[in-house]
């Protein structure tokens, strides 16, 4: 027989270490005959272990001392059980907080010593005393979750099953929120904060923007959207008669002051706003304007060249970078690219030129997608929910329209699914189903979690601005969305197969085809049966695809993961990294899987450098539009930053001029970052990607495209 000890240890069974307790309870109760009756009690329990495990098996110690409690009742010594009882307590309370001091201990030396991958697990997140304070809070509020969440979604969250997002975190994932709100009472909620009243002028409405992102990206864990930014600050600029200068200068100090990195963690927030660009087909072109809280005679629809110098503005000073050249990571822009944008315009070409260089902005499909701009205004003024349709969060992978967003998000492991079911699909299904439940359940807690803490006051700000909300349906989440997503596809397919096909061939798309539109019919009944949003994402996975891979290979060392110095799963249903250097290939075989979710998803084309060549910059991303569904779309060149020489075409990890060490920036969860900056896993899957090569096309092949 073995003892498994407190740390996991194996250790044969030693009777004499059960006799020596006994006797200290026997002297401790001042018993005679003390050899004597711990020599008959032993006895029992160890026939009493031989009885319950036998002697090849192994028990715990806690199993061990039960057995020793119920031997002496049953020999009549109940004063001396007492007196093991209260030695059993006192003992668990002394291990509790030695390990609760070995635990801080070890939290802060994890830290400090950078012993852990979770210190670069968001790379946004710098080495820090404020990341230190983010990274022990994180793990108090992941315990509290832990104990709030049923016992099935810890399990399955541990074992690496799936994956609970943002358990560090008691706060919703992400949220868009109405710049019409802000415009027309000001930045305020929280009784005994300072507040402000509606901006009068351009730079108050950008510096209110400010603060109110900063502010309510305290009170959740995912990015913060705006939409229709352009169009609802053009009036500023006519009202106070700026001039292009005036309008940059107002910009810059914007966007200077939403990349300073004070929220938690040392990060600046996660913040994203979608552009119109043409006024005459934005969402709210028909509404009436709104300049200092109060509603002028004019529409937004006639604000085109004030919207013009906003974005002309914009796109300068993102190109511009820093005061070492570095690149702005926020806002992340999304431009609304719609049957009637102007590819010949001046704003087209700024657009375009930080495109082909910092590859920043998102493209969003609004030519041959089944997005409508209007969807945008949608779901902040629809007076009821149809849960019978499943709706798009929209705004992007990060983003939402405004007063939407998404709760929280679990993100299922389907590579481990496709390794234990190796060939039988109705178990790979019956796996996802159970863990599509579990993930429900969970998604189910929270939201009642999070609705109770905001009705109680927990996050005052967010109470406040969606106040019409809580009139409107009763909840102040209501409209928000339930969000599961999914990782790795392509190595789900490879483990299913024996690795005889992945996601590139025939079966491999038709088996990603099935399960998607499985998981969709599901959340439908999710939606349907509890009265809840749900909707199906493509989890950006930064950290999560690298997690699961981590613990499916120390438990089953023969699945296949990506990765061959470090294991990492491909992100949702994308094509293994190292497929192809053809992007419309690429764009061929995602085009109908990425149409089937319904939250966040994206294809980031990336390149090896900049194009140097604005034409076909555009024409890339026309082709794209007018040829495929898919719903957005990055180009994303790979450059360098050396102190000394700033931007650098492509990747060069020393600086080509003289020799020093460099920042080789790519995109990662949406924005741009150092590649030194992210996870082992995320390091591995960008040493492993093949870049896509532009050929075929020409700015000929459009007529109209700006040369």
């Amino acid at each position: 027989m073995y003892v498994v000890k407190r740390d996991g240890r194996r250790e044969l069974f030693d009777q004499e270490k059960i006799l020596q307790a006994v006797e200290k309870a026997f002297i401790a109760t001042e018993t005679p005959n003390v050899q004597q009756w711990a020599k008959i009690v032993t006895d029992k329990v160890v026939v009493e272990l031989e009885d319950r495990y036998g002697i090849n098996e192994g028990f715990e110690i806690e199993q061990i001392q039960d057995i020793v409690e119920d031997a002496l009742m049953k020999t009549g010594n109940t004063n001396v059980a007492r007196a093991y009882i209260r030695y059993r307590f006192q003992h668990e309370i002394i291990r509790n907080q030695e390990n609760a001091k070995n635990d801080n201990n070890k939290l802060f030396s994890e830290y400090l010593g950078l012993g852990t991958w979770e210190i670069k697990e968001n790379s946004n997140m710098g080495f820090s005393v404020q990341g230190l304070n983010r990274f022990v809070t994180s793990k108090a509020t992941n315990a509290f979750w832990s104990s709030m969440l049923p016992a099935e979604v810890g399990k399955a969250h541990d074992s690496g099953a799936l994956h609970n997002h943002d358990m560090g975190d008691l706060a919703p994932y992400c949220v868009g929120w109405d710049l019409r709100d802000l415009l027309l009472v000001g930045f305020r909620g929280a009784e005994g904060k300072t507040t402000s009243k509606p901006a009068k002028h351009f730079r108050s409405a950008l510096g209110q923007i400010v603060n109110f992102v900063y502010t309510l990206q305290g009170e959740a864990a995912g990015a913060q959207a705006l939409s229709s930014f352009d169009t609802y600050l053009a009036p500023f600029v006519r009202v106070d008669k700026l001039d292009y200068k005036q309008v940059k200068q107002g910009i810059q100090e914007f966007i200077f002051n939403v990349n300073v990195p004070t929220r938690v963690g040392f990060q600046s927030p996660f913040f994203n706003i979608t552009l119109d660009v043409r006024a005459d087909e934005s969402a709210i072109k028909d509404e009436p304007v709104i300049v200092d809280g109060k509603y002028l005679d004019t529409a937004y629809r006639d604000y085109q060249a004030e919207m013009d110098t906003i974005n002309l503005a914009f796109c300068e000073v993102m190109l511009e970078g820093d005061a070492d050249g570095n690149i702005f990571s926020f806002p992340i822009p999304t431009y609304n690219i719609t049957k009637g944008f102007d590819w010949n315009s001046e704003v087209s070409r700024a657009i375009f030129k930080m495109t082909d260089k910092y590859g920043i902005p998102y493209f969003a499909n609004f030519i041959n997608s089944d997005m409508n701009p209007e969807d945008a205004r949608s779901m902040c003024c629809r007076l009821r929910l149809d849960n019978r349709e499943l709706r798009k969060r929209g705004g992007g992978l990060f983003g939402a329209n405004p007063l939407t967003g998404s709760i929280g998000v679990v993100t299922l492991n389907l590579p481990l699914y496709g390794y234990l079911s190796k060939g039988n699909w109705e178990q790979f299904i019956a796996l996802i189903d159970h863990h599509m439940n579990i993930a429900r359940a969970s998604l189910q807690t929270k939201r009642k979690t999070l609705e109770r803490l905001t009705d109680n006051g927990l996050y005052p700000y967010t109470k406040f601005y969606l106040r019409d909300i809580k009139k409107r349906f009763g909840k102040y989440w209501m409209n928000h969305f339930s969000t599961i997503g999914l990782v790795g596809m392509n190595e789900a397919i490879r483990n299913f197969t024996s690795d005889a096909d992945d996601i590139t061939t025939e079966f491999g798309q038709n088996f990603a085809k099935e399960t998607l539109n499985y998981m969709r019919d599901r959340i439908q009944e999710f939606q349907e049966e509890d009265g809840d949003l749900y909707n199906l994402e493509a989890t950006p996975a930064e950290a999560t695809s690298y997690r699961l891979a981590r613990i499916n290979k120390k438990h089953y060392p023969d699945i296949i993961t990506a990765g061959e110095n470090e294991p990492y799963y491909t992100n949702s249903t994308h094509l293994p990294v190292g497929y192809t250097s053809d992007l419309f290939k690429a764009v061929e075989l995602q085009n109908d899987l990425q149409t089937l979710y319904t939250g966040g998803t994206v294809l980031h084309g990336y390149l090896a450098e900049s194009l140097d060549d604005l034409a076909v910059a555009k024409a890339v991303v026309r082709r794209v539009f007018e040829n495929f569904e898919l719903p957005y779309f990055t180009l994303t060149p790979t450059f360098s930053i050396c102190e000394d020489h700033k931007y650098i075409k492509g990747e060069h990890f020393t600086c080509p001029i003289c020799g020093r060490e460099t920042l080789v920036m790519t995109r990662v969860t949406g924005f741009y970052r150092p590649i030194s900056a992210m996870n082992p896993g995320k390091q591995e899957e960008k040493r492993e990607t093949v870049k896509y090569e532009i050929q075929g096309v020409t700015p000929s092949l459009f007529d109209g495209v700006a040369k």
